[in-house]
């Protein structure tokens, strides 16, 4: 079926869940007036939907390729890209003193989502860009910024990010890639990196790469690390372009999905590089970006699995099989294809109230300076990355399993979901890397974060107690079961408490997701009842996953490679 954008749901997070009436009451945000926000979301939401969704399936059966140096990318993307640009969608939360629409993170959450669900191989463009504005905003030089930013947020110039090599993947430091002086400023930049995104196209005039590589003077591992842009054709001090850069696409990757969006492996010989923020610092300065690539990656976990269930609801809707309880003939009349569907909604809305809260504390982070608003938004990133990536696996996995056997076949569209969904549990930091992340940095300050947000979900379900017993009541006892995990999480040591990371993570997220639908039917008694699905049916995991904190990781160790191996 066709992709509807789900304005309703968005809107309904941001209003009655998210908190955006805070972002809205902010001088730095006072134009994100109700009257915008439905204009943006229902203008992206029109994008979406007639330009974008219908170039999905061409990037699939029509993968990028690389022709004698050139990539030639998927039937249509050139035009949707333009659309894109065009609409000033890359730069909506970009500064305006360098062209962009300086509107909130949320808002561009928000689209960023509709745009995953479209066609996530080419909305991977602009959300690698978007991820370099921000951090050349907070690193670049002036005359960077005002060189490079423009470009950026305008679209005629593409942007990546280059860190991993075949030997230092989630370990960067080990990397290889060199930058040496050239005596004017500037720096011969020579390595390979691997799995880049978007490494190169053929419908952007130019494409900035920012290249982790290491000085003559910088330190082993990652604390010599420093940061470069190595534009793909050097630009004058004015912007217009001049020569080739020494560098080149040597391969593109062949991928289970994504295939519309060209992973590249790409050479660096003495390519010419600036310096990005101060020598030996270059690991803080990419954080930036992915740390904003990270909330955008859990939110195309969301996307996929908001596409994969808009099919999946009407193929149940539309599918005659057997004699049904309810008599219609319909499959979605069947217990279990009724659960699956139930569980897709309910898992969908409650990670999308994840990362729009993230987001929401972000940009009160940036309005008022407040450093509580910034822990919460570090706090609330992993867990929005991790646990909308696993949602988008799990409910593209539900998709393919309501289609039944022709959920296996290419050409309804299903397996494309389960395809290209699969990697986001996986870059930007393995979910596993963004569990341990959790607990451990995110835990420096003695559980504080965590604990301010179990106390709202507790004084949320104590709010609650009158309207809906049935839901405030188990949310309490499992936002009570999460502070005496947490308590217990913070007294293990090393790697006991990694042992327990991925297990901790998710059951924040289970009782957090129980805390956003309970505001949700509070609001609209309409969603109670998918409150009720979550509450009684999924919240109760949250009790097993903490079990699994406890235990440590000694019962882990025992499974010897000779155990493992008999």
């Amino acid at each position: 079926m066709p992709y509807r954008a789900p304005l309703i749901d968005l809107r309904f997070v941001l209003d009655h869940v998210a908190g955006f009436a805070d972002v809205a009451a902010t001088d730095r945000f006072a134009e994100a007036v109700p009257e915008t926000v439905e204009a943006i979301l229902t203008e992206a939401g029109r994008l979406c939907e007639e330009t974008l969704a219908p170039l999905n399936r061409a990037g699939d059966m029509h993968p990028a390729r690389l022709e004698n140096g050139v990539v030639r990318t998927s039937p249509g993307f050139a035009e949707g890209y333009k659309a894109i640009t065009e609409g000033g969608w890359v730069g909506i939360a970009a500064d305006p003193a360098f062209g962009g629409m300086g509107l909130p993170m949320a808002l561009a959450t928000c689209v960023n989502d509709m745009m995953g669900s479209a066609c996530l191989s080419l909305q991977l463009n602009p959300l690698m860009t978007q991820g370099q504005i921000e951090a050349l905003e907070h690193h670049a030089s002036d005359a960077i910024k005002a060189l490079y930013i423009p470009k950026l947020i305008s679209g005629e110039w593409c942007a990546t990010m280059n860190l991993t090599e075949a030997q230092a993947g989630s370990d960067v430091g080990a990397l290889r890639t060199r930058a040496e002086p050239l005596g004017d400023g500037t720096y011969a930049i020579t390595g390979q990196k691997i799995f880049i995104t978007w490494g190169d196209n053929d419908f952007s005039a130019n494409v900035c790469h920012l290249v982790l590589a290491r000085l003559p003077d910088g330190a082993a591992g990652t604390r010599g690390i420093s940061l470069f842009m190595v534009p793909k054709i050097i630009p004058d001090d004015q912007g217009a372009l001049g020569a080739r850069n020494s560098l080149n696409v040597v391969s593109l990757e062949h991928k289970l999905g994504l295939h519309g969006s060209p992973t590249a492996v790409m050479q660096f010989d003495a390519a010419r590089g600036w310096l990005v923020g101060e020598p030996h610092k270059g690991m803080a300065a990419m954080f930036t970006m992915m740390n904003n690539a990270r909330l955008g990656v859990g939110v195309q976990g969301i996307s996929v699995a908001e596409a994969a269930f808009q099919q999946a609801l009407a193929y149940a809707m539309e599918r005659k099989q057997g004699k049904t309880p309810l008599g219609s003939g319909a499959i979605i009349d069947h217990a279990d294809v009724r659960r699956m569907l139930g569980q897709m909604k309910a898992e969908i809305f409650a990670a999308r109230s994840i990362a729009l809260a993230c987001a929401v504390a972000i940009d009160m982070g940036r309005a008022t300076g407040d450093a509580a608003w910034a822990a919460r938004a570090a706090f609330l990133t992993p867990i929005a990355k991790a646990y909308g990536t696993d949602i988008g696996n799990e409910v593209a996995y539900l998709g393919v399993q309501v289609h039944g056997g022709m959920g296996f076949i290419e050409e309804t569209g299903a397996a494309q979901f389960a395809r290209d969904v699969r990697v986001t549990a996986i870059y930007e930091g393995t979910n596993g890397i963004q569990a341990m992340d959790l607990v451990g940095r995110k835990m420096m300050d003695g559980g504080e974060a965590a604990f301010r947000l179990i106390d709202e979900i507790e004084a949320g379900a104590e709010a609650a107690r009158s309207a809906f017993p049935d839901l405030a009541t188990p949310l309490w006892h499992a936002a009570e079961a999460l502070r005496d995990g947490t308590e217990a999480l913070l007294a293990q040591q090393g790697n006991d408490r990694n042992a327990g990371a991925v297990p901790y993570l998710r059951a924040f997220a289970r009782v957090l997701g129980g805390h956003c639908h309970l505001k949700a039917a509070l609001a609209d008694a309409s969603r109670a009842d998918l409150a009720r699905f979550h509450i009684r049916r999924l919240l109760p995991e949250h009790g097993a996953l903490l079990a699994q904190v406890r235990e440590g990781a000694s019962g882990i160790y025992a499974l010897t490679p000779e155990v493992l191996q008999a």
